[in-house]
């Protein structure tokens, strides 16, 4: 019932107020209510619902009334938003798949609340346009670069286990777009791994040449996350974001051409590079099911046993409560 009122997220107030309300129903956050808190801290990054609805302002609005000030900080990726997230510097934010597992195992304090769907085209290896490289399996040896824990990072191991590689068969190279793109431009590197906008800025820009995708390989699903401490004492507020997320999901769904008009602004890419990249978002806000947290668990046991994490982890126990006894059953590689 919940995903049924999230999918038809329609404009009429009192069924978002049912939305949100159902939302966070099923992340266990609502519970006796503190004070309304004088600021709510936002991370965010390049892409996605969480940007458009920073541009346009309707959050902002929504809050006013109740004397809450959004704060907005911009993070190079989900790694860094995260650990902003668990140092208290934000207070919510959307990243990747990979970036709340790295987060939990260094142990941070956070909570999951939402997901958008799938959007497998939004990530890619790439190499230079004239690269001899022409599949993953040609790889083997090579140095591909990344930002170390981003979505990318799974990416990339699914896309060598498709061509029959291990991890260990290709030079990791980590660094964050900025420099990975620099490192990419000199053929410092032979590949990069990268997610949109910064993919389509790749392609369109330098010519980049689309090795792989994510289709047929990862999910590659967006979540928005909260630190657990400020969403339990101000569940009301969480709601009120997921409600509006849920509202501009719905306008934006389809529009990508308008998408990237209020979008082309706030991440400084030029129109086409901007709907490039926003035909390839996906929307639709949803709780988190059991079937994505059985995905988050499969990816930790994968980031465990390549010792990418210094610990095995239960993702159920960054799950709202309803699911954490659902979700906690151990697995091969979880902590016994």
């Amino acid at each position: 019932m919940i995903k049924t009122l999230l999918s038809r997220a329609a404009a009429r107030r009192p069924l978002l107020a049912l939305i949100g309300a159902g939302a966070l129903l099923a992340t266990g956050l609502v519970q006796a209510q503190s004070p309304a808190p004088k600021e709510l801290r936002i991370g965010f990054q390049k892409y996605g619902t969480l940007t458009l609805l920073k541009a346009k302002g309707d959050l902002e609005k929504r809050l006013a009334p109740l004397g809450i000030a959004v704060k907005w900080t911009e993070f190079p990726a989900g790694p860094q938003l995260l650990e902003g997230l668990n140092v208290g510097s934000i207070d919510f934010g959307t990243v990747g798949e990979a970036p709340p597992i790295f987060a939990q195992a260094a142990g941070a304090d956070l909570v999951y609340v939402a997901n958008q769907p799938p959007a497998p085209a939004a990530e890619a290896l790439v190499v230079p346009k004239d690269s001899a490289l022409k599949s993953v399996a040609d790889l083997k040896g090579r140095r591909v670069a990344l930002n170390k824990g981003s979505n990318v990072h799974y990416l990339l191991v699914k896309l060598l286990e498709k061509a029959g590689l291990r991890y260990s068969d290709v030079q990791v190279v980590f660094l964050p777009p900025a420099d990975a793109r620099a490192a990419f431009e000199r053929g410092a590197v032979d590949a990069w791994a990268i997610w949109d906008p910064f993919l389509a800025a790749a392609e369109r820009q330098l010519g980049a040449r689309v090795l792989a995708d994510g289709r047929g390989a990862v999910s590659n699903h967006q979540f928005y996350l909260a630190a657990r401490p400020y969403a339990d004492k101000h569940p009301q507020v969480v709601q009120a974001v997921v409600e509006e997320l849920a509202r501009l999901d719905r306008w934006a769904e389809g529009n990508a051409r308008e998408v990237a008009q209020v979008l082309a602004p706030q991440i400084g890419l030029d129109l086409a590079i901007t709907e490039l990249a926003a035909s390839r978002f996906s929307y639709g806000i949803q709780p988190i099911s059991a079937a994505v947290a059985a995905e988050q668990q499969k990816i930790a046991n994968v980031f465990y046993d390549l010792k990418l994490i210094p610990k095995a982890i239960r993702v159920a126990e960054a799950l709202p409560a309803p699911l954490r006894s659902a979700a906690a059953a151990p697995t091969s590689a979880s902590p016994k």
